[in-house]
């Protein structure tokens, strides 16, 4: 595994947490050519491998990305194919924030050739080492859960949804990404807890990651989770809240138990 890329931690369970934008670093000599609001990195899926950090005590393996998805976006597909048609989305290379705002200052935006080598740089590194953890996971244990964690703001982003985002968003291209049994099972857990509102392929279906992996067919399920952010830290400071993550982390190791195979 390459550190400067990725981190990867080896579990014993057929769990594959993976976070593709828990990653925050831009390279300097991309954050000078962007503008000041986005050299912050603000649309990052802040902490949420501090949250998903217990996860290895239930075995998983845990794949996390070093670098911004203003440096690349982990969850497109490569040919940056888009995954909600009709919708305003960011793509592989985001051009503009999730607030439609511009990542770069004028006329200093990658080119094609630019962007390609960034696909070679970041994406192809994690995507084999999460194709090849994948693979082991069903080699050793037969079935294997890919449980993609992302968290985003719950409001204000007029230009991604209108009004409020349901504190939890669960994803599953539409039930194609998973067997049916799992995610009734999961749904079960959400309608029985009433700490948090919930919605099952509403705004957020599951990004490139879940629908391209996922092989419920032979034993690979694979299921999005889209938090709200208030749900475990503060949205306009970005500071994590223990108390908040804490109460979340709970229902977290349920659901996670819950996807796993009998």
């Amino acid at each position: 595994m390459s550190d400067a890329i990725y981190t990867l931690h080896r579990g014993n369970a057929p769990l594959l947490v993976s976070l593709p934008h828990d990653g925050s670093a831009i390279p300097s000599v991309l954050a000078a050519r962007m503008t000041p609001q986005a050299q912050r990195a603000p649309d990052t899926d802040w902490h949420v491998s501090r949250l998903y950090a217990f996860a290895r005590d239930l075995g998983a393996s845990i794949l996390v990305p070093r670098h911004s998805r203003y440096v690349i976006d982990l969850n497109r597909g490569e040919d940056d194919t888009s995954l909600y048609p009709g919708q305003n989305t960011t793509g592989l290379v985001p051009q503009v924030r999730f607030t439609g705002e511009p990542v770069y200052l004028p006329g200093m935006e990658p080119d094609a050739a630019e962007v390609a080598a960034r696909i070679e740089t970041y994406w192809h590194p994690y995507h084999a080492a999460l194709r090849e953890e994948l693979d082991r996971i069903r080699v050793q244990h037969g079935r294997a859960v890919l449980w993609e964690g992302h968290s985003i703001k719950g409001s204000g982003l007029p230009f991604l949804f209108e009004g409020r985002l349901p504190d939890l968003n669960l994803g599953t291209a539409n039930g194609a990404s998973c067997s049916p049994a799992v995610q009734a099972r999961i749904e079960r857990e959400l309608g029985a807890q009433g700490d948090y509102d919930w919605v099952v392929n509403g705004r957020f279906k599951g990004g490139h990651i879940t629908r391209h992996y996922a092989d419920p067919g032979h034993g690979i399920d694979a299921i999005q989770l889209e938090l709200s952010q208030r749900t475990y830290m503060d949205e306009d400071s970005f500071e994590y809240d223990e108390v908040k993550a804490g109460r979340l982390q709970a229902l977290l190791r349920r659901l996670l138990g819950i996807a796993l195979p009998d």
